[in-house]
C-alpha cells in the first residue's frame, strides 16, 4: 500500500523543513534529539513510513546487511541468526543470508558472484572461517566485515574466549576427582576450525596444569550428536582404557555420548561424567553440565558493532569476548560418587 502522506506532510506536521524531516527520519545527519522526537511522532500519527529506495538515493546506503554462515539448521547458527535479526530490525535494518555450505558450488558462487553485486552496507560473517581467499574477497568489497568466531586482527569480531572455556569444563572434572579425562570430537569436521583447536589447547592446558599431562586422550568426531554417539561407543567399549570424564567440543557431541554410555550400560555419572559447552536446547533434557553460552547475545552483539562500523568506516576492529557460566546439572559427579553425593543444579544433592 503506498504511502497516504508524503515527507512535505510529516514535515509541515513537526513545524520542521522537508529535509530536516528527512534527517531525522534517516538518521543521515545531525539533528536535535527534540527535532527527531517531534518528527518521529508526526510520522507515527501520519502513517508514514520512509521509502527504502528514496533512502538509499539520498545516503548512498541499502538499508540492508548481509550475513554469511555454513549452515541455517544447526542449533549454533539459527540461535545466533535470530540474534542478528532481532538486532537488524531494532535498527531498522533489512537482512540478507547467504546460506554457504564448506565445499558446495553454492559457496563459490556467493564468494565470487553474489556478494560483489554490494546489495549491502555491511557483512556479519558466522562461524564461516574463511580461507584467506574468501576473507580477502569480502574485504575487498570496501564494506565493514564483523565476525561472529574468525579473524581478530582484520575484522571486528565476537566470540568467546574458547580455549579458556574448555579450560573451565576440563577443571570442573578435574575438581571432582577424575584423572581420566579425555576430549570428544574436533579434529573431523571444518565447520568452526578456530574454535575446535582453542577448545582442545584449552582442555590440554588444562590437563597439563592438572599434573595429568600423560592423561591426554582427545578422539577427533564432527561437530553432530550422531558423529559424538559413534565417536563415543569406540572410546567406551574398551573397558581398560575407558575415561572417567569427557570433555565434549559441544553439546551435540556431549549428548551424542550420554546416549553411547546408556547403550553400554554406563551410567551417567556413576561411571562417567560427561560435560559439554553451548547449553544446546536439548541440554537440560539430558541433564548435561554444560558451560552456557548464548549466541543470540551473539548475533545481537556483533549488529552493534557492524552499525558502529557503518557510522565510522574508520574505526578499528574491536574484539568483543563473552564469557561463558557454568551450569551444573546431573551429568557430572565426583569420581567415586557412591561415597557422598550426586552434584545437581544449585548444589548437591544425596545420592541415589
Amino acid at each position: 500500500m503506498a504511502n497516504v502522506s508524503g515527507i512535505a506532510d510529516v514535515a509541515r506536521l513537526a513545524g520542521v523543513s522537508k529535509s530536516t524531516a528527512s534527517r531525522a527520519l534517516s538518521g543521515a545527519g545531525y539533528v536535535s534529539a527534540p527535532t527527531r522526537d517531534r518528527v518521529t511522532a508526526a510520522a507515527t500519527t501520519l502513517g508514514y513510513v520512509p521509502s527504502t529506495n528514496a533512502q538509499s538515493l539520498s545516503t548512498g546506503r541499502t538499508q540492508s546487511v548481509g550475513v554469511v554462515m555454513p549452515f541455517v539448521n544447526r542449533w549454533f547458527f539459527a540461535e545466533v541468526l535470530e540474534g542478528i535479526q532481532h538486532g537488524l530490525l531494532a535498527h531498522g535494518l533489512d537482512l540478507l543470508l547467504y546460506d554457504a555450505k564448506p565445499r558446495t558450488e553454492t559457496r563459490r558462487r556467493i564468494f565470487e558472484d553474489f556478494l560483489a553485486r554490494k546489495r549491502f552496507d555491511g557483512l556479519i560473517a558466522v562461524g564461516v572461517d574463511p580461507q584467506e581467499d574468501e576473507l580477502e574477497s569480502m574485504l575487498s568489497l570496501g564494506k565493514p566485515v564483523v565476525s561472529v568466531i574468525g579473524d581478530e586482527t582484520r575484522t571486528s569480531v565476537v566470540s568467546l574466549d574458547e580455549s579458556h572455556t574448555a579450560q573451565r569444563a576440563t577443571e570442573h572434572l578435574i575438581a571432582l576427582g577424575h584423572r581420566r579425562v579425555a576430549f570428544l570430537g574436533a579434529g573431523a569436521d571444518t565447520t568452526r576450525p578456530r574454535v575446535e583447536t582453542a577448545r582442545v589447547a584449552g582442555y590440554q592446558q588444562a590437563m597439563r596444569d592438572g599434573g595429568l599431562g600423560d592423561q591426554i586422550t582427545h578422539v577427533p568426531s564432527a561437530l553432530t550428536m550422531p558423529a559424538g554417539y559413534a565417536a563415543a561407543v569406540d572410546l567406551l567399549s574398551d573397558s581398560r582404557a575407558r575415561p572417567t570424564g569427557i570433555v565434549a567440543v559441544c553439546d551435540e557431541v556431549a549428548i551424542g555420548a550420554i546416549i553411547a554410555a546408556r547403550r553400554l550400560g554406563i551410567q551417567v555419572p556413576a561411571a562417567l561424567s560427561v560435560v559439554g559447552i553451548d547449553d544446546h536446547e536439548h541440554a537440560e533434557m539430558f541433564a548435561l553440565t554444560t558451560l552456557r553460552q548464548n549466541p543470540r547475545e551473539q548475533g545481537e552483539t556483533a549488529v552493534e558493532l557492524l552499525v558502529r562500523q557503518i557510522a565510522d568506516p574508520e574505526a578499528p576492529p574491536r574484539a568483543v569476548r563473552l564469557n561463558p557460566r557454568l551450569v551444573v546439572r546431573n551429568s557430572t559427579g565426583p569420581v567415586f560418587p557412591a561415597a557422598s553425593a550426586a552434584v545437581v543444579d544449585g548444589g548437591i544433592a544425596p545420592a541415589e
